[in-house]
């Protein structure tokens, strides 16, 4: 047998120290130690933020013209004028799209942009927790079945001849269902989430969707005022017009009085109400008018017609 052999014995030098040995304290038992802690989320610095509000705005701004332009189009296209020849400009479309922001629609917006927070909601306002675990199960079921919307969108859109005037809801379910379909109640745990050409046509088709709704909503609601407003005629802004030489009025025409010759306007018409007026142009319509038959009359004032405007006809009080 070998002998062991020993590891030579270093030379203490004189004077130096052993350095301390370093000690670890002991966990407590029962104790888990704390995990360290996360990075803090960063925040995003005012440039992205003023560019998400200018982003936005101008979308929004964009769908406001859109929706005005739709809307006076349908308007006015119910009394056989075009918009572009009636000549609004870009203001006035968007003050047009406003006459859609009614109580419903608004009330609408409010529930869709509350409908995220409403566990925290619930929870602030002492709501017992196991109905608050009833509402996110149900939230939760109702992300799942986006493809059931989607479907019942699309199959709404095989009876679009049949659901008019509520056709807009074919292609809002569609949209709700694009929409619903990437939030993260409806990706179950430990899906693999979709790729992003998916996820950005996805979101592409929602947005084309909803503008299709926002058309259609708003070309409703232009031929519903037009209607309104054609079957209160005597309401409206009431129009005389006199003249030097007599006018050619299709049929039936207004009322005409001869004022003799020694009046400058010697030819009065009446039996008139405004409908729009611009740059000296009045679009009038008669008293007995039907969108079928009734015509539209222009009248241009200048140095041989006059126009006068007159209150019209109000309802009685009481």
């Amino acid at each position: 047998m070998g002998r062991a052999v020993r590891a030579p014995r270093v030379p203490r030098v004189p004077g130096a120290r052993r350095p301390p040995a370093v000690r670890r304290p002991a966990p407590a038992r029962g104790r888990v130690p704390a995990a360290p802690p996360e990075p803090p989320t960063p925040t995003s610095g005012p440039a992205e933020i003023v560019n998400s509000v200018v982003g936005a705005a101008s979308f929004a701004g964009a769908l406001m013209l859109y929706a005005g332009y739709i809307y006076t189009n349908a308007y006015f296209g119910y009394f056989h004028l075009d918009t572009f020849a009636v000549g609004f400009d870009t203001f006035e479309l968007v003050v047009r799209s406003l006459s859609l922001a009614a109580l419903p629609a608004l009330e609408v917006l409010v529930l869709a942009l509350l409908v995220p927070y409403l566990p925290r909601l619930l929870t602030a306002l002492r709501v017992p927790p196991h109905q608050v675990r009833r509402l996110r199960a149900a939230g939760r079921a109702v992300a799942r079945a986006h493809a059931v919307l989607i479907a019942a969108g699309a199959a709404l859109l095989l009876l679009w001849r049949w659901i008019q005037p509520f056709a807009w809801t074919a292609p809002l379910l569609v949209a709700v269902g694009l929409l619903l379909g990437h939030t993260r109640a409806a990706t179950p745990p430990g899906t693999a989430p979709p790729p992003p050409w998916r996820r950005t046509a996805s979101l592409l088709a929602a947005g084309l969707f909803l503008i299709w709704v926002v058309a259609l909503v708003a070309g409703e609601r232009g031929r519903h005022d037009a209607r309104a407003d054609a079957g209160q005629l005597v309401r409206r802004v009431a129009v005389v017009v006199l003249s030097t030489d007599r006018l050619s009025f299709a049929p039936p025409g207004p009322a005409v009085e001869d004022l003799g010759r020694g009046t400058h306007y010697r030819y009065r018409y009446s039996g008139l109400r405004l409908l729009v007026e611009r740059d000296q142009r009045y679009y009038v319509l008669p008293l007995d008018w039907h969108k079928s038959t009734g015509p539209t009359y222009i009248v241009k004032d200048d140095d041989d017609i006059r126009v006068e405007l007159h209150p019209g006809t109000q309802p009685r009080l009481g």
